[in-house]
């Protein structure tokens, strides 16, 4: 079993390969794998895409890999789990309103709008600790309940057209999205592998996820 952590120039990613490794490793699930290689990831039982940045960089420096965008849509439409992080969730939308209008993957219907917080003291980028607001079930978030603390770095957030596609919010000047999921895909705006033990669990109900 492999799960296969996506690589495009999108940052960092050491922390989310530690803390995807220390799970599977807890778990019996297999490693975890951080790589750009189109077969790589066609070849992978779980795909996570991570995504620090603006929407634009991170779907250029995605487009700019031959292949690599073709295997991860073969692996969604397979029907096997995908995790989006941060910008990574933000591409699964229709488009990103980032600097102008950008396409994303429309898998998720939705726009990826600028955070507009009513009360004016609160800052962008919304960085920090957060408490979700669960809106509803989902095995991912298994023993995750309104209330728990996750750490958030944006400026913007997606905006899903169906409601059913919201699994959590938390409040920041106004509710906005923490975490998204359509059939076998799931998505979060906040870093997991930063979240500490919400975090840890998230991932570890990830990899044992069955769609």
């Amino acid at each position: 079993m492999s799960t296969v952590i996506v690589d495009y120039n999108s940052g960092n990613l050491r922390s989310a390969e530690k803390s995807f490794q220390r799970m599977a490793d807890e778990l019996g699930a297999g490693q975890v794998i951080v790589s750009a290689d189109p077969d790589v990831v066609r070849g992978a039982d779980r795909v996570v895409l991570p995504g620090v940045g603006a929407f634009a960089d991170c779907r250029r420096e995605l487009g700019a890999i031959d292949g690599l965008f073709g295997a991860i849509e073969e692996h969604v439409k397979s029907g096997k789990p995908f995790m989006g992080i941060c910008v990574g969730m933000q591409m699964m939308a229709t488009r990103g309103l980032e600097h102008g209008t950008h396409e994303g993957f429309n898998w998720i219907k939705g726009d990826v709008e600028l955070l507009t917080p009513s009360d004016t003291s609160l800052k962008i980028p919304h960085m920090g600790w957060n408490e979700l607001s669960m809106r509803s079930e989902h095995p991912v978030f298994n023993g995750i309940e309104t209330g728990d603390h996750v750490y958030f770095v944006h400026s913007y957030h997606l905006v899903p057209e169906n409601g059913d596609d919201l699994l959590a919010t938390v409040d920041y000047g106004g509710p906005i999205t923490a975490a998204v999921a359509h059939e076998n895909i799931v998505g979060t705006q906040f870093h997991p592998e930063k979240s500490q033990s919400t975090g840890l669990r998230l991932i570890g109900n990830f990899l044992a996820w069955k769609p």
